[in-house]
């Protein structure tokens, strides 16, 4: 297995070489960000679960852990990863999965990857170990520094270890199926997004809506009997379907952009064609259209864009950033990588 010393030594070379390094895990989300860049320095071989205290809802894994791994353990104790990453490959990591920042249908309810990082451990550009956090939300004070590596793209050094909060399965699972068109579905979205109902999913395609309710069998049941609807057969692969994006809508040839908005955003007409998850929040759109229009259309109303997978990356894959944010993300970097060798132009 390896070990922190030889990452040390790996680090430290290349700070002294000026030779960029490309921290890679299993690879499953090469294609996400900017370009490639530099001698892969692969995590794959420190792996394993440090500590799992169930009745404490905290587990604490290496970095190049297969995802499948901690989400076996975790079943056994019916508890989940409540972010639920996409994997996008069987050779997904935990620590591909912090780094990537990217969470599945139940994060508009229970909340984003970052929400979960109670605590990390990161190798930084002059082969330092740092650690932040820890396994208990009351730790973290001042700068909280694991969360910000959530979504980093290894952009700031290379994740050693977390400390993630799991969350018990719930008792009960019901998906709802409705036919609605777009503007009545965000509008509903809304209105059941304001009541105490136990929604954790919502997908809407192509006229349909499908509403994942979970939690105790009573309120389910009573958010059935209020929204009504069909209940959908085989839910649960649905759900992962959409969250590895292996539904027919992610299977087209144009660009897929990831569109950030206010939940209540009415219908954006931009041609091609749209999924609308996390009640409104997060709408998918395949187009051919170019970034600047995109862009411009998505922040009238509030929201960012993201080219997500295919495309033109020339002109950025995600949205540019204000000068004054630019400048605190520049001082970061050359604050943990001052020799800038960890994925250089991943982000930005």
């Amino acid at each position: 297995m390896q070990s922190i010393e030889q990452f040390q030594e790996r680090v430290r070379g290349a700070a002294a070489d000026k030779q960029p390094l490309r921290i890679r895990g299993g690879g499953s989300k090469d294609w996400y960000g900017q370009r490639l860049e530099g001698e892969i320095l692969d995590t794959r071989g420190y792996r394993g679960i440090v500590d799992y205290e169930p009745t404490e809802l905290v587990i604490t894994a290496r970095c190049g852990t297969p995802l499948s791994e901690i989400e076996a353990v975790l079943a056994e104790r019916n508890q989940m990863l409540a972010f639920e990453p996409p994997h996008f490959g069987s050779g997904a990591t935990l620590g591909g999965a912090i780094a990537a920042g990217l969470a599945g249908p139940r994060r508009a309810t229970s909340g984003g990857v970052r929400d979960f990082v109670l605590g990390a451990k990161l190798l930084d550009g002059k082969g330092d170990v740092l650690s932040f956090g820890g396994q208990v939300m009351k730790n973290v004070a001042g700068y909280d520094v694991s969360r910000m590596l959530a979504g980093s793209l290894g952009t700031l050094g290379l994740l050693l270890e977390v400390s993630v909060k799991v969350l018990p399965k719930p008792f009960a699972d019901i998906t709802l199926c409705l036919d609605m068109p777009e503007i009545e579905a965000i509008r509903r979205l809304n209105e059941w997004g304001g009541q105490p109902l136990p929604l954790s999913g919502s997908c809407w395609h192509n006229g349909r809506l499908a509403l994942r309710l979970s939690g105790a069998q009573a309120a389910v049941d009573a958010a059935v009997r209020l929204i009504g609807g069909d209940i959908m057969a085989n839910p649960d692969g649905f759900w992962e379907e959409l969250r590895e994006q292996r539904l027919p809508f992610f299977g087209g040839e144009d660009a897929l952009w990831r569109l950030s908005v206010p939940s209540s955003t009415s219908a954006i007409v931009l041609g091609g064609v749209q999924l609308i998850e996390w009640g409104g929040a997060q709408r998918w759109l395949r187009t051919d259209l170019d970034a600047a229009t995109i862009r411009r259309s998505v922040s009238a109303v509030g929201g960012h864009a993201t080219l997500f997978r295919g495309g033109d990356k020339s002109s950025g894959v995600f949205q540019p950033l204000a000068p004054a944010v630019a400048r605190i993300h520049e001082r970061l970097k050359a604050s943990f990588d001052p020799a800038h060798i960890f994925n250089p132009g991943r982000m930005y």
